[in-house]
């Protein structure tokens, strides 16, 4: 085979990008395709021979890896099938040039088993789990339990309350007394997190906090006032107010104000009455100390002593927030020491592992000097070749472990043999690195580049940086506003200018910009007491986008509209708009436009997917799950009982419920008066009995189930609500089995467990199921749309919402604006600027996103620095020459690419939804579980066991003491007579020495009775058990002593009665019933033989014979026998 294929450029680039000898690092540009050139990466090392065992991929999101690991199978499947011609033409595509030999071809064919079968999968996984896995292997080195779990964020959440509440009730209470001086939140949940978060930064603290915060040393903050107001000050002061005080307007109150300051004994309470009287609300010198009018009054003598005053005082209040700030740092550090240690302590006594454990500890176990070699050189032997996906999200410390992991690439000091080659290749795109919060930086992408590329080098090893500049997603109209958007002059917005190449060249586009839409005012008037406290007003601005979103999306999925598509050889046609075309996204989900936009799509009848997001406790089928609940676990809770029975599952309306409620006896409680009313409410006293009979039973999970499957629940819900709540219930099924994983699972704690949540989950939104989508900027990283609305794209605060946040290397709790320093303005306006920075990559993000329609749009203000999205783009469009246009309810500017009319209609069907059709199995109920049948005991069953009128002990002594004497009985009879006494002392150790020597004797005494010895003979049977058929009943009892003969068998029973019978005509009903039962059970075992019984009196020693028709009548009068099991 020779020559090159003809390759276009975007081609070529991905097949270079993708050389399995060569280490790579390549700059994608969004929708470039870079999980197929990760995809041909790894399929082309399988083809060279590298096993799946020796590849390690690391992506972001489990998704991702997802994704990776299908193209890859589906790949590797297809060659698995295909002719040779069909297979070599599929290589040559990949960028295999050389002869193929039919061997090789055999060799591809079977790589879809060995990537099946290699242990563990192919190693494409996140690199937390990849950490996980790390540690898994080396528990004893990393220090953690080899059998860790990985703990959810609810259960880490409860676990930092708990040790805050230990903390407050213990001897380092003065810990959190000191904190909560400081602190102005409601909970010190988010405190306590942000510091496990950053738990790395409480390592090495620095003992001397002025230092940090620039006060000098041996600094005294209570000399503050007396420093500025001096006796030189106290000596002016009274001049100056004299002369100024009698001035009307803004001089008078300044005197007034001055007068009221002791400066002869000042005060700090006296230091920030002067910051009022010379300082700004900024903290900056007001401009006019002294206006003309008083100095021209004299005043003027004074102006240079009184702007020193103003000086100084302004560095005083710089002194005063740094110390202030001082004592902040160092309640936190003091704090957050201890909160660490007992966090990580109580972590490791029960096993468990965070997110964050997860890196940190592989890290600590690469770094550690002990066994870091020993480490390196097991893992050495398993990965040959890294690659590394999103490279711009990766955190420092996630870096940490891929750099270790590397380093041996270069050394060639590894466990593999030197012929071996080993390649690292990442991939990455900084423009999109847009999760700074997970500690992502985007500078780290070129810093490690370099890194990279210098220790590669060094060792002789190929590297090659490369970029992939085309875009197989979007057409070139929206390309070219992307790229003008963001290469301003003279400077470009991210600092470098970039380029956007089309795959899809002769694909048309357009750019749509509409007008803005002003903030309203509040309406006056006031509302109606019936609407929700958080609808907003009608002509509220985002209300009107809103609707003006749902409008134009209706009118272009309803009407005869066309959108520009790929048809089925490739070739441009026009197709149908359909709502599955539409991504809709926002910049968060609580500025209420989401929220609106969702709610209006819903009101034009339009088909959407719902929020991409959802909290679980906010749902309203898993509060109305939870409403039931509480009911079952608190009965006199009405509210609860009331919402259960307006909620879907029971489906009552308000009529109902008020007849219910009002119609009540005076001081009857709801569900009192509700369970007596059988009759009239059948069907949901039913359901409510059944689950109130399984509370103390069931699981919180199975209660759940239960509701939601026995009691049609879930079909009730989603019949009401639409399938969107399926996910909210599938999350509160989740949490119910989180919950019982971590507690004792109780229902009372499982609702405590789940109010006290605010767990958040992610929706799969299927971008198959022709609905609309509405999701966050972060939330559609990775995903595209025939057509992007931008509609969140007007004024963004620029706040700093971390608590902690770095001076210097040091966590110090972020102040209070007015209690804020110079050194921490400047590193406060430097995360602002980072924001700042973030917001322009994840408006790239968000712009890339559109592939042939992309819509911008804006309510409420824009900023007077042309800073927001919306201005930048409209500037875009207005250098591309973008012209007005109307369609439809929309108008405003379009920047268009020609042709989106001139193209070929084709008639795309609508996606057909195929409901699968379940085996009759899964719509019949289970056959009920059969009831247990009640096991009959031959000495219960009925009857007097004692004479009447017999004296003594009462029933449990005499239960006891019987119990006792049969145990002696037991356990010396087959001793030596020598042996028994030691016996029975061991026996009767904790029993009362007056009983145990009553009983003592009278077993001693039958034990030796010459005409009792065949009873306890070695042959005989002790203790022996015996079941039968009693009627249609089971019977199962232990017979004493059981005494086998060739032709008869005799069943002795002990009976400890203080008053013995004179003859067995007289002997206890129930003890008659009792050997009746054995001689039955006994007939049933020895068919041939003849059964006796008796009764062996402990009391006198004598053995009672039971005449057969005796103990036979006895039993037929239980009512347990009919004539056909008559022992005859």
């Amino acid at each position: 085979m020779t020559g090159l294929p003809d390759w276009n450029d975007a081609t070529l680039a991905q097949i270079t990008a993708a050389r399995p000898d060569t280490s790579t690092w390549l700059s994608a540009n969004a929708g470039s395709g870079k999980t197929r050139v990760l995809t041909d990466r790894v399929a082309r090392l399988l083809l060279d021979g590298v096993t799946p065992q020796h590849i390690l991929c690391l992506t972001y999101t489990k998704a991702a890896a997802s994704e990776m690991q299908n193209r890859l199978f589906k790949r590797l499947g297809e060659w698995a099938m295909m002719e040779d011609a069909t297979l070599r033409s599929g290589l040559r595509d990949l960028g295999v040039l050389k002869e193929i030999s039919a061997t090789e071809l055999n060799s591809a064919r079977t790589l879809f088993a060995q990537a099946i079968e290699t242990p563990g999968g192919l190693k494409i996984q996140t690199i937390h789990s990849f950490c996980a896995s790390l540690l898994r292997r080396f528990p004893l080195e990393a220090g953690v339990s080899p059998q860790f779990k990985e703990i959810e964020d609810r259960a880490a959440e409860l676990l930092r309350a708990d040790i805050l509440d230990t903390m407050a009730e213990g001897p380092e209470a003065h810990l959190v007394t000191a904190l909560a001086a400081h602190y102005t939140g409601e909970s010190f949940a988010s405190l306590t997190q942000a510091i496990t978060g950053k738990r790395e930064l409480f390592t090495d603290l620095p003992e001397d906090l002025n230092a940090l915060f620039d006060l000098p040393q041996g600094f005294d903050v209570t000399a503050l006032p007396r420093d500025v107001m001096d006796e030189a000050v106290a000596r002016w002061m009274p001049d100056l107010i004299s002369v100024i005080a009698p001035m009307p307007k803004t001089m008078g109150e300044a005197g007034a104000r001055l007068k009221a300051i002791n400066f002869s004994a000042p005060s700090f309470a006296d230091l920030e009455k002067l910051k009022g009287v010379l300082l700004t609300g900024d903290f900056t010198i007001r401009k006019s100390l002294l206006t003309k009018d008083a100095q021209k009054k004299g005043a003027d003598a004074y102006l240079s002593a009184y702007e020193d005053l103003a000086q100084r005082t302004l560095e005083a209040h710089e002194l005063q927030m740094c110390a202030r700030n001082v004592d902040r740092t160092r309640a936190l550090h003091r704090f957050a020491t201890a909160f660490i240690n007992r966090y990580e302590a109580e972590k490791q006594k029960r096993g468990w592992l965070d997110f964050d454990d997860l890196i940190l500890r592989a890290r600590a176990l690469l770094n550690d000097p002990k066994v870091a070699a020993w480490v390196l050189y097991r893992i050495d032997g398993g990965i040959d070749h890294i690659l590394v996906d999103e490279a711009q999200d990766t955190s420092p410390r996630q870096w940490d472990v891929i750099e270790k992991l590397a380093d041996e690439f270069a050394s060639g000091a590894g466990a593999r043999d030197a012929e071996t080659a080993r390649t690292l290749f990442v991939v990455g795109d900084k423009k999109q690195s847009i999760y700074s919060f997970q500690g992502a930086d985007p500078r780290e992408f070129d810093l490690k580049r370099e890194s990279f590329r210098e220790s590669l080098t060094a060792a002789q090893l190929a590297f090659q940086n490369q970029s992939l500049d085309y875009s197989f997603r979007s057409s070139p109209a929206i390309l070219r506003a992307v790229d003008q958007t963001f290469n301003t002059l003279p400077e470009p917005r991210m600092g470098e200018a970039m380029t956007h190449l089309a795959f899809k060249d002769a694909l048309p586009g357009r750019v749509d910009l509409w007008p803005f839409v002003e903030k309203t005012k509040d309406d006056e008037e006031e509302a109606d007491w019936t609407d929700p406290v958080d609808r907003k007003s009608d002509q509220h601005h985002t209300v009107i986008l809103a609707e003006q979103i749902a409008a134009q999306i209706k009118y272009l999925v309803n009407g005869e509209h066309y959108i520009p598509d790929e048809g089925p050889d490739r070739q441009l046609i026009r197709r149908r708009i359909t709502a599955g075309d539409f991504l809709v996204l926002v910049r968060g989900r609580k500025t209420g436009l989401f929220s609106e936009i969702i709610r209006a799509c819903k009101a034009e009848g339009l088909p959407i997917a719902g929020a991409d997001r959802l909290k679980v406790g906010a749902e309203l089928a898993v509060r109305d799950i939870g409403a039931l609940l509480s009911f079952l676990a608190t009965p006199d809770d009405a509210l609860s009982l009331a919402t259960a029975l307006r909620s879907p599952l029971f489906g009552w309306d308000e009529q109902a419920l008020f007849t219910l409620a009002h119609y009540r006896e005076p001081g009857q409680g709801l569900w009192e008066s509700f369970r007596k009313q059988i009759g009239r409410y059948p069907e949901t006293l039913s359901v409510l009995q059944d689950m109130r009979g399984q509370v103390d039973f069931l699981r919180p999970y199975d209660l759940i189930e239960r509701i939601l499957t026995k009691h049609d629940g879930r079909r009730k819900l989603l019949a009401r609500m639409g399938t969107e709540a399926e996910d909210g219930i599938d999350a509160l099924l989740g949490q119910a089995l989180a919950y019982e994983r971590t507690e004792v699972p109780s229902l009372t704690g499982f609702l405590e467990w789940m109010q006290a949540d605010d767990l958040e989950i992610k929706r799969q939104i299927d971008s198959a199921s022709d609905q609309i989508r509405v999701m966050t900027v972060h939330g559609a990283k990775g995903l595209e749309a025939p057509i992007v609305i931008l509609p969140d794209t007007g004024t963004k605060k620029n706040d700093i919402r971390d608590e902690i946040i770095t001076l210097d290397g040091v966590p110090i709790w972020k102040p209070k604006n007015e209690e804020m320093t110079t050194g921490i303005t400047a590193q406060i306006d430097a995360l602002k600027q980072a924001q700042i920075e973030e917001g322009l990559r994840l408006l790239y993000v968000a712009m890339t996103r559109a592939e042939k329609w992309l819509i911008v749009a804006a309510a409420g203000e824009l900023p007077k620095d042309g800073g927001s999205w919306y201005q930048m783009v409209e500037g875009a469009l207005g250098h591309l020459n973008a012209v007005p246009f109307n369609d439809g309810a929309a108008h405003g500017l379009r920047h268009e690419e020609a042709g989106w009319n001139d193209l070929p209609k084709l008639d795309v069907p609508p996606k057909k939804v195929i409901i699968p059709i379940l085996e009759p199995v899964f719509g019949t109920n289970p056959p009920s579980v059969p009831e247990r049948a009640i096991v009959l005991s031959p000495s219960d069953l009925g009857g007097p066991k004692a004479l009447a009128g017999e004296d003594g002990m009462d029933e449990d002594a005499a239960k006891s003491y019987g119990s006792l004497v049969h145990m002696l009985l037991e356990h010396l009879a087959p001793l030596a007579t020598d042996q028994r006494a030691d016996a029975a002392a061991q026996l009767l150790r904790a029993v009362d020495p007056l009983v145990a020597t009553t009983a003592l004797d009278e077993a001693l005494s039958v034990l030796g009775a010459p005409a009792l010895s065949h009873i306890f003979a070695a042959s005989a049977m002790a203790e022996v058990t015996v079941t039968a058929k009693l009627g249609v009943q089971p019977m199962y009892g232990v017979i004493d002593r059981l005494i086998v003969s060739p032709d008869r068998i005799l069943a002795v029973d002990f009976k400890s009665n203080r008053t013995v019978p004179d003859t067995a005509d007289t002997c206890p009903e129930g003890l008659l019933r009792q050997m009746g039962a054995y001689a039955h059970a006994l007939r049933a075992i020895y068919p041939d033989r003849v059964i006796e019984t008796a009764i062996l009196w402990t009391r006198t020693g004598t053995l009672m014979p039971l005449p057969a028709d005796l103990i036979t009548a006895a039993l037929q009068r239980t009512g347990h026998l009919d004539a056909g099991t008559l022992p005859s």
